[in-house]
């Protein structure tokens, strides 16, 4: 399915980069999955229009109602990958979203920044020695070594599969979740059942290898231990960060650098709300996203002149 503009969230920031988009007649859709920080706001009493207030469940869900009732393209699916199948100048995008692919020449990414660290003892002092967040990023550097995925979902299943291309061993640790869901993925392809293992015994420790401080292995709740040259963590689903380390776009700490127009270094990728960090608040998305849709639609015309 091709698309001028695929968003990626449903916030305020995507719905806005959205209502902006399809508003100067640009086909638009908008995938997004999971729970909204917005849904979790009990009551917001700070922000434009609302004397009375609103809940976050209610202006969430008012925003993607709005951006239906325009014609924006509204997908329920969890995104797990991101790549440039075109180079510029006429770039193009796939995107995986729950078992189909979706394309276009131009991408924003507005869902926030959902970066999720376990409380594993040593996952902190390991970061950068061992602990990772990226596969797409450091998996080259564990070629024929043993590593390990925390993580339950699809997005730990993508990651896994990433690496079971490059390293000798890959195990996806639930850390005493279910693993129905990795199973039912996992089972799709013959090469990753046979090359991907699961354990689902709760990860107390991560301990070091005793001769250069990086990452040796993890300690299981039974006191076992799996030897291990890397851990790379996976939960929940991939956020705006998690896609901007896989595409190459810079950044500032955990957030992704973009300019006034909401571009990133990356032709057609655009970035708004909470994962730029700074004020993270609904009236910074909005106004960002709106940025990121005119930005969008400037993009692509200039893209459709020279084609």
């Amino acid at each position: 399915m091709t698309h001028d503009v695929i968003i990626i969230g449903a916030g305020p920031a995507g719905i806005s980069a959205a209502l902006y988009a399809k508003r100067a007649n640009l086909s638009v859709a908008v995938i997004y999955s999971g729970e909204s920080q917005l849904e979790k706001a009990h009551k917001i009493e700070n922000y434009y229009g609302f004397p009375q207030g609103i809940s976050g469940a209610d202006l969430y869900a008012n925003g993607i109602a709005q951006a239906k009732n325009l014609g924006v393209e509204v997908i329920e699916a969890e995104v797990t990958h991101i790549e440039m199948i075109v180079p510029p100048p006429q770039t193009q995008y796939n995107v995986k979203a729950g078992g189909n692919d979706y394309s276009a020449p131009c991408v924003i990414l507005a869902t926030g920044n959902k970066k999720l660290r376990p409380q594993i003892e040593g996952i902190v002092d390991f970061e950068g020695k061992g602990v990772s967040y990226c596969a797409v990023c450091d998996g080259f550097f564990y070629r024929k070594k043993n590593v390990a995925v925390i993580g339950s979902g699809k997005f730990a299943v993508e990651e896994a599969a990433h690496l079971a291309h490059i390293a000798q061993t890959v195990t996806i640790l639930t850390d005493g979740k279910d693993d129905s869901e990795i199973k039912g993925e996992i089972s799709k392809d013959v090469f990753l059942s046979e090359k991907i293992k699961i354990d689902t015994r709760k990860v107390t420790k991560i301990i070091p290898n005793g001769e250069n401080a990086k990452v040796g292995g993890v300690i299981f709740s039974d006191s076992e231990v799996l030897g291990l040259d890397g851990v790379f963590v996976a939960l929940g689903s991939a956020g705006a960060v998690d896609f901007a380390k896989k595409l190459g776009l810079s950044l500032n700490g955990d957030s992704i650098a973009a300019n006034e127009k909401m571009a990133t270094n990356a032709p057609g990728i655009f970035s708004c709300g909470n994962a730029n960090g700074g004020l993270l608040q609904v009236c910074k998305a909005v106004y960002e996203g709106g940025a990121a849709g005119l930005s969008a639609v400037e993009y692509v015309r200039g893209m459709k002149k020279t084609a």
